[in-house]
């Protein structure tokens, strides 16, 4: 997908990553992150035990460290609330553990720069034969399946409804419609709750192709667990399915 140059010259942007004991790879994500496009890199440290805070810091990140661990969806939301805060134009999320490539993080960001979206979601599955890396298999079908059943529940058909990698205009989030304050959402629910409540919403949303690389299981892979991680990941679903929140008849676009 190209890029054109400057065209996100008038946003200011902000990525924001959640980490939790993650100092082997936060490094990594720093220096991957293209300081041309990003205005400031926010990690949220979910009480790590280890030296993530420091490496973040080391690699430039400005650092929100937790005294304890309150959840991935919890973490995000303290970085989207400084999002709000410091009136950034747009937030970037991106995974803590080297998984997402941030060098694409433009790809992100020219639907919303160019007034074509709202909210763009990153898609490993838009590009065929694309390379997972050593992906569990259990989070190969998981993330095959989910985005049938997001499907029906929105509306519109999403590839890739469990990728955190994503960007969304910060006015959108102050929304009420969008609330992601509920504790309900402290852990991998408020991914898919939100993507689905824009939708919902009648916000523009658009994916984009992105790379999505595991590495091999000595190295970490992940620490969603099968079989409560999937709960979490699936319940936004049900809470959309019966949503009172009604979906605007044009798609808006957020101020």
């Amino acid at each position: 997908m190209g890029y054109a140059s400057g065209v996100h010259a008038q946003l200011r942007v902000v990525a924001i990553a959640p980490v939790l004991n993650e100092e082997r790879k936060i490094g990594e994500v720093c220096r991957r992150t293209p300081r041309d496009v990003v205005d400031e890199l926010i990690v949220v440290d979910d009480g790590s035990t280890d030296r993530s805070a420091t490496v973040a810091a080391s690699g430039g990140a400005t650092v929100l460290a937790l005294p304890e661990k309150v959840g991935v969806g919890a973490a995000l939301r303290i970085g989207y609330q400084y999002a709000i805060d410091k009136e950034f134009d747009v937030a970037v999320v991106m995974a803590g553990n080297n998984k997402d490539a941030p060098e694409e993080i433009p790809r992100l960001l020219e639907p919303i720069a160019s007034g074509q979206a709202d909210l763009v979601q990153g898609s490993r599955y838009l590009e065929s034969n694309a390379d997972l890396g050593a992906m569990p298999t259990y989070r190969r079908i998981a993330t095959r399946v989910h985005p049938m059943l997001f499907s029906v529940v929105a509306g519109q058909r999403m590839t890739d409804s469990t990728n955190g990698f994503r960007a969304i205009r910060v006015s959108a989030l102050l929304d009420p419609r969008l609330d992601i304050s509920s504790p309900g959402l402290d852990e991998y629910e408020l991914e898919p709750y939100l993507l689905l409540r824009a939708i919902k919403s009648g916000y523009r949303v658009r994916e984009v192709p992105v790379t999505k690389l595991y590495p091999q299981r000595q190295l970490g892979q992940t620490k969603m667990k099968p079989l409560t991680g999937w709960w979490s990941m699936l319940r936004p679903l049900a809470y959309g399915a019966i949503a009172t929140a009604p979906r605007a008849r044009t798609a808006r676009r957020a101020s």
